[in-house]
């Protein structure tokens, strides 16, 4: 029987790459067809300094602009036998892959839905490997929904990595989401913290989904004010879009 399921799955073999940030703010980018907005993004007054796009493909008018940081979705495109090649032709600046977007959520919300058994045998097939490979790809670790379900998601990809691989699933840094207000993600980033001391405590978080849904602007505006702050304070956060 496991003692734990709290086992050492972030071994770090060497310290990742760090990505050349100016600061510590991205863009989740949707896509906009206003030019004017898209200039206004990339300009020198601007303080983002990356962007993603849910995808593998950057956007053709941003360009080599920004660091682009890739999202390997789900497990056709981690299984997808042209994955190599598709991030080999992505500009030198992107350094940073993100992997399985919300496997605990469902898919009509944008989740993956993947069970903790099946993201951790791809994630060690597929992902890991591309750690030492041509471009050595620093990567993150499955990016859950801010939930006690993704909290539960995590623990049982942990133990089936172990399950799968005596080395377990390492990774490079953790990717969180947080849909709520600025105290609650305080608390989400404490609990992930907590979860990841006993693993990985120098492991540093990129926020890659943040909101208040279904508040007014003001409500959006005082928890954005709040939380920015607190973030670029946090030496725990590395990013975030």
């Amino acid at each position: 029987m496991r003692q734990s399921t709290l086992y050492p799955f972030l071994c770090l073999w060497g310290l990742a790459e760090s990505i050349d940030l100016s600061s510590k703010r991205g863009l989740a980018y949707h896509g906009d067809d206003h030019k004017s907005d898209n200039e206004l993004l990339i300009s020198n007054n601007s303080e983002i300094a990356w962007y993603y796009t849910w995808s593998l493909w950057p956007n053709g008018q941003i360009g080599s602009s920004l660091p682009f940081v890739p999202l390997i979705h789900g497990l056709d495109d981690a299984s997808d036998s042209e994955l190599e090649s598709r991030l080999n032709g992505l500009p030198e600046s992107s350094t940073h892959l993100l992997t399985f977007n919300e496997p605990d959520g469902e898919t009509d919300t944008g989740g993956s839905a993947i069970s903790a058994k099946d993201a951790a045998r791809a994630y060690i097939e597929h992902i890991v490997p591309l750690r030492k490979a041509k471009r050595k790809w620093s990567i993150s670790h499955p990016s859950v929904t801010g939930s006690p379900r993704g909290l539960e998601w995590l623990r049982d990809f942990n133990e089936s990595c172990y399950d799968i691989d005596d080395d377990g699933c390492p990774t490079d840094f953790v990717a969180v989401h947080w849909y709520g207000d600025a105290g609650g993600l305080k608390n989400w980033l404490g609990s992930l913290r907590e979860f990841y001391n006993e693993t990985a405590p120098d492991a540093r978080f990129w926020i890659t989904e943040m909101a208040l849904p279904k508040e007014d602007d003001d409500a959006t505006l005082a928890m954005m004010n709040e939380s920015l702050p607190y973030l670029d304070n946090n030496d725990d956060v590395q990013a975030y879009a």
